[in-house]
């Protein structure tokens, strides 16, 4: 047998071990070490002296000082503490009763949560398993069909890998040697669009077939609104906002009531008044940003870095000429008028309908989602904005966990050792498998297995579109048996020498693989979040329809990546933007 073809049984071997369920990792290694060994042999020399065994410590030694590796710890460590540290429960009942009168509304509050909670963690098994005890019997009870429940829980819990930030990414940046920020900044609108697809999926199917999603019952849709509030809108008006801005004017009637906590405080007042404001502020504050950005900052930035005129000895220093520049084009200042317009007619029909109701929801939100959501935004606006590096940025995001966890008092001695214990876990999973995966794909080149493969898929003679197609193909039905930690590190190498002959971007294929890789939690017989969910379920729930629940989500990552590659601008154009 040729060593090419020695190359293409290491490829079909590794497949058919990891299926039999040997460990990834020394699996890699193993193969490697054993071809390695074929591959070097020379019969004038002790088996001791075999090169494989030099090529074992450099590539080891190659991983181990990785430094895209070193943010993939404090990722995973924010990760486990934001799953042991806070209150998802709280949450899915701010936001189930923000929806509740939407179709589905628990099954959107599911999605909404998973996405976000897939953001803040990272991690699909912790995801799947929280919302199966949360929300699964809660839909059940409610008369959801099985699979509207079971497919939304694991769809949704698929959300945090592809989503920045992700390890996913990090992982796929170090095989590829592609930026990490870029590759963050050029997933972002993909993650956030196939969660939009996820929702319109679940708001039709409620809408067109009402039965799979009965209405909820008053009692579950009632906001518990304080009795002190009641008093408060008769005496002042019965719009919230317009009573908490006459009463910081006008306190002595409100000093008078009485709450559970209390005689009624004016530091109270304030506080309600500044939840009262929280969606005009948070309006606010992302067209201010936008507008800085976009306007203001490419225009103190060439004048600080604008170079100073020479002046010649003997001769008056010639006048600076004045620095121009191209500001954003018209398209911009029209868009921003339409969206600040639109923001500001829902802003005035939020505000002149702003009942009890409403002020304690939008206090449930804000204790629930704000103090998460903040951490999210910061730990990627800090990296996309180039503040701070994406290591710098896993340690703010581990501490600002660990912050929260100890603000909202649900982490003890024990779930901390817990959240450590799995992070150095995790660590080391991840570790060694790039120590495997450098070795094995070391071998297979030596071995001339790559360019084999490269030949081969030259010869067919393909277009670009056409080698899309084949290698994503490849990849979506390598998920049914794989997960994505093997696809990326095994299997992704091998295509990514290609795409230079075929034009094709690494940061978009890249992004198409992740979107592909969330069928790979999602494709029986390996579907590992239906495996999370059955964990979790009551008796009655079968693996069958959990599965079945499953199957419309994978068309929709199908679809998904047809529309990002027909609009490579939905993938591109943020890395473009913000870093030429």
């Amino acid at each position: 047998m040729s060593d090419p073809f020695l190359g293409l049984t290491m490829l079909i071997l590794i497949v058919v071990v990891i299926v039999m369920g040997f460990p990834t990792a020394f699996t890699l290694m193993g193969l490697g070490m054993i071809f390695g060994f074929y591959a070097f042999y020379n019969p004038a020399e002790h088996w001791i002296d075999n090169r494989v065994f030099d090529l074992m410590v450099q590539r080891t030694y190659g991983a181990m000082t990785n430094d895209v590796l070193i943010s993939i710890p404090l990722f995973v460590l924010m990760g486990y503490v934001m799953e042991r540290g806070a209150l998802v429960d709280k949450m899915f009942y701010s936001i189930q009763l923000s929806f509740r009168r939407i179709p589905a509304s628990l099954a959107v509050a599911t999605l909404i949560v998973c996405t976000f909670w897939g953001i803040a963690s990272g991690l699909v098994g912790a995801v799947v398993v929280l919302m199966g005890v949360i929300a699964m019997n809660p839909m059940l009870r409610a008369g959801y069909d099985v699979r509207l429940a079971s497919g939304v829980i694991t769809a949704g819990g698929t959300l945090g890998i592809l989503i920045p930030p992700s390890v996913m990414i990090i992982v796929y940046a170090a095989v590829a040697g592609q930026s990490v920020v870029k590759l963050y900044a050029a997933a972002m609108f993909p993650g956030f669009f196939l969660a939009l697809l996820y929702l319109a999926y679940i708001l039709g199917w409620a809408t067109i077939s009402p039965k799979i999603a009965p209405a909820l019952p008053e009692q579950q849709t009632r906001v518990p609104v304080p009795a002190w509030m009641k008093s408060f809108q008769a005496l002042y008006s019965h719009n919230m906002l317009v009573g908490l801005l006459r009463a910081l004017v006008s306190p002595s009637k409100a000093m008078a009531l009485e709450t559970d906590e209390g005689r009624f405080s004016y530091w109270k007042l304030v506080k309600n008044a500044c939840a009262a404001l929280v969606p005009f502020s948070l309006t606010a504050f992302t067209l201010a940003l936008v507008w800085w950005y976009v306007v203001i900052y490419p225009q103190a930035s060439a004048v600080a870095e604008a170079p100073e005129g020479l002046e010649q000895l003997g001769t008056p220093a010639p006048d600076a000429a004045p620095v121009v520049v191209n500001g954003p084009a018209t398209t911009f200042y029209v868009a921003f008028g339409i969206v600040a317009a639109i923001a500001a007619a829902v802003l005035l029909r939020y505000y002149r309908n702003m009942s009890a109701e409403r002020l304690q929801v939008v206090k449930l939100l804000v204790s629930s989602v704000m103090p998460l959501g903040i951490l999210t935004v910061v730990v990627l606006a800090v990296i996309l904005f180039g503040i701070t590096t994406a290591t710098e940025s896993a340690a703010v995001g581990a501490a600002g966990a660990f912050l929260l966890a100890f603000q909202a008092r649900t982490l003890n001695w024990k779930r901390t050792k817990e959240a450590v214990f799995l992070t150095a876990k995790t660590t080391a999973m991840v570790c060694w498998l790039f120590v495997g995966s450098a070795l094995f794909s070391a071998v297979f080149a030596i071995l001339g297995g790559q360019t084999l493969v490269e030949e081969w898929v030259l010869a067919l003679d393909l277009t670009p579109v056409q080698f899309m197609i084949l290698s994503q193909a490849i990849i979506f039905i390598l998920g049914w048996p794989l997960e994505w930690t093997e696809i990326i590190i095994i299997f992704v190498p091998i295509f990514l020498p290609m795409l230079r002959h075929f034009d094709i971007d690494p940061i978009l294929w890249g992004v198409l693989v992740f979107v592909n890789l969330q069928a790979a939690f999602l494709s029986p017989p390996v579907a590992m979040s239906a495996y999370y969910l059955k964990g979790v379920s009551p008796p009655h729930v079968t693996l069958n329809q959990i599965f079945a629940g499953m199957m419309p989500y994978m068309l929709i990552v199908i679809l998904c990546m047809i529309i990002m590659y027909a609009w490579p601008g939905m993938t591109l154009w943020l890395p473009n933007y913000l870093y030429g």
